[in-house]
């Protein structure tokens, strides 16, 4: 499924890049063309290195942050998947995303924040988490996504920019160019969608599978959702569907139909269920459990 995913990706994007050089004019078909396929290998073999660019991260040796490469180490063998390499991500708001192009070439990027705010074992659940992305296989495909929505996200702007100050005939108009500028990214954003909620629940249990400790990854993301909130996000909006958090604060009502992620509020439910289930107590009565524990 994940490969026929990044197969439809690719060829959504070459779509969209075609369909802007078509509506540039005849000159400009043939280069858009030329860049979609620069763009589906690109995509394909350096999404990772692309995504870690756009957040200026950098690898961690195992000499900084010592127990958090244990703890990778320790999560790794309990998933049965090559150890992973880590990387700092210089931001404050605490979140986390894993990339790469399979279990063999994984990457885990934690912000400065997340090292700030959360404790030991929430941290643990965190790191459980992404390697439940790694193990099932769908960080490909979540980074190509991420990859796609920044390439027609700057392409767009581009256009938009460029196009709208164009006086040539054969050229968009300006109103075609701010049509541009407007749709692609809505469509950059369309694919996101199509990947992001269910592979989070999937990660999630997943992940609490790994840690064998649900009620941690549950305390955690309550935390990072309400730094999402309270810290703002200087992150890229295209790969926000890669991040354990959505970094841009949540919306209610409607608006939540478009969110890159699943709602928090089911996501901390299901684990707590998890972990009820797993400590042998009725799941009715959970919530009186959940309170003595604090």
């Amino acid at each position: 499924m994940n490969q026929l995913k990044t197969v439809l990706l690719l060829g959504i994007l070459s779509a969209i890049l075609v369909g802007v050089g078509r509506a540039l004019g005849p000159s400009a078909l043939g280069i858009s063309i030329a860049l979609a396929v620069v763009m589906n290998v690109g995509a394909y073999f350096f999404s990772d290195r692309i995504v870690l660019a756009m957040h200026r991260a950098r690898e961690l040796t195992p000499s900084e942050f010592p127990e958090l490469h244990r703890m990778v180490d320790e999560l790794s063998a309990r998933a049965g998947i090559p150890r992973p390499r880590l990387f700092l991500i210089p931001e404050m708001q605490p979140n986390a995303f894993a990339t790469g192009r399979d279990p063999e070439h994984a990457v885990v990027a934690v912000t400065s924040g997340i090292l700030e705010v959360l404790d030991r074992r929430e941290l643990r659940g965190v790191l459980a988490h992404e390697l439940g992305h790694v193990k099932n296989r769908d960080i490909l495909v979540s980074s190509i996504a991420a990859t796609v929505a920044a390439a027609v996200t700057y392409v767009a702007q581009a256009v938009g920019f460029f196009g709208a100050a164009s006086s040539d005939e054969d050229g968009p108009s300006p109103l075609q160019a701010l049509a541009l500028a407007i749709v692609a990214p809505v469509a950059a954003t369309l694919i996101q969608l199509g990947i992001s909620r269910s592979r989070e629940y999937g990660a999630d249990r997943t992940g609490a599978e790994i840690s064998g400790d649900p009620e941690a990854l549950a305390r955690a993301l309550e935390k990072l959702d309400q730094a999402a909130h309270a810290v703002p996000a200087p992150l890229q909006p295209a790969t926000a569907s890669l991040f354990i958090v959505n970094p841009f604060s949540a919306t209610e009502g409607v608006l939540t139909l478009f969110s890159t992620h699943p709602s928090m509020r089911e996501r901390v439910r299901r684990l707590r269920e998890m972990q009820v289930l797993a400590d042998g107590w009725p799941v009715g009565a959970r919530d009186a459990t959940l309170d003595a524990r604090g």
